[in-house]
């Protein structure tokens, strides 16, 4: 896969999320009474846009790498003021942004994340509705040395048809199956190539903690193939259970790979940037639609838990001024708000040339221009 084939499915997946994420905040201070002055997709200079009869500009810019709403009255801390003209009328005091309660700039700012949040539930919810949830059928993917499926001579692409006449599909009943028999000898019907055998094996015995009690539970020691997937039917209430646990499954394993890299205990390289989204893009784009949805469901995610971090610049730094705001019952002092923000901009800037290096590093592009110079 060249380059150019991640450049038009990475442009499509993020102008999607940046639009959603920053529709949430126009909506919200549209409702709170803010005036808009600008909706720009992405960066830099406009290449093109238009003016709305409520003076908002909505425009497409040249860096796709972000995007952003400007309300009128909302603090840039030097950069150039910018503006839609035209409207009905002029702003006033009340279209303010800095005008509103602690609580409605809270709730704009908040909007963004929870448009993420929301658009990813509603993206998970119509896959899950229409296609089915993804599980991994009963393939075999691997077979650990000395267990029960190598004694009984499982094998790596082995697909299960039934154990004990039981009819199968779905590795997870594989597992069901198994967990509940420990020591009892099971008849595997498999096919394996053009062939079907049947095969006897027996779970090995385990004890397994299960909230704060241990339970024999039988282990036949292999793992499902990732790559052999399914869609299992599910009722509408089965599927909005279904997209809010994928949904809360991927936010804390956001927060559980961070908390992780923070700690120490996983490396700075696993951090990925635009380069590394791009790559993705283009391979989960290859896949189909259906895939790339899922690809987006899950950036979505991620997208609104980065932005919530309590850094400034990010909307989760807004919500700790906020926050202290609220506490001291009194504005903070704006050149400590300006050097905070300054400070996250540092910060967040040397995040993304670290994952940049990474991108880099990964495409060996770094010992490309080593061996240039040695």
């Amino acid at each position: 896969m060249g380059y150019l084939d991640w450049v038009l499915p990475f442009l499509i997946v993020l102008s999607v999320l940046i639009f959603v994420h920053e529709l949430g905040h126009y909506l919200v201070a549209r409702w709170c009474g803010v005036r808009v002055e600008v909706f720009s997709i992405g960066f830099g200079k406009e290449l093109f846009g238009w003016t709305d009869r409520a003076a908002t500009r909505w425009k497409v810019s040249a860096v796709p790498l972000g995007g952003y709403v400007k309300m009128y009255g909302e603090e840039t801390f030097g950069d150039s003021a910018e503006a839609a003209t035209g409207g009905d009328a002029a702003p006033t005091a009340e279209d303010s942004f800095k005008n509103k309660s602690l609580g409605r700039r809270a709730a704009i700012v908040s909007a963004g994340p929870l448009a993420n949040i929301l658009f990813a539930l509603a993206v998970l919810l119509g896959l899950f509705s229409v296609v089915g949830a993804p599980a991994p059928l009963a393939v075999v993917g691997s077979v650990q040395p000395g267990s029960a499926a190598a004694e009984a001579s499982l094998a790596v692409g082995d697909v299960i048809l039934a154990i004990d006449d039981e009819e199968i599909r779905w590795f997870e009943d594989v597992r069901r199956i198994v967990n509940v028999h420990p020591g009892e000898k099971l008849q595997f019907a498999i096919r394996r190539g053009d062939a079907e055998l049947t095969l006897a094996a027996t779970p090995r015995p385990t004890e397994q903690a299960e909230g704060g009690t241990t339970r024999l539970v039988g282990l036949l020691g292999i793992r499902p193939d990732l790559t052999k997937i399914g869609y299992e039917d599910l009722s509408l209430p089965q599927a909005a259970s279904a997209a809010i646990g994928q949904t809360w499954g991927l936010a804390t394993q956001i927060f559980d790979t961070l908390a992780s890299i923070v700690q120490g205990n996983r490396p700075l390289d696993e951090l990925g940037g635009p380069i590394r989204i791009a790559q993705l893009s283009g391979k989960v784009a290859q896949d189909g639609a259906i895939s790339l949805l899922y690809f987006m469901a899950a950036l979505s995610v991620n997208l609104a838990l980065i932005n919530l971090l309590p850094i400034p610049v990010l909307d989760g730094g807004h919500l700790l001024l906020y926050g202290i705001e609220a506490v001291t019952r009194r504005p903070l002092n704006k050149r400590i708000v300006e050097y905070a923000f300054r400070a996250g901009i540092v910060f967040v800037v040397g995040l993304m040339l670290l994952a940049t290096w990474n991108d880099l590093k990964s495409l060996q592009v770094i010992e490309f221009f080593r061996r240039l110079v040695s």
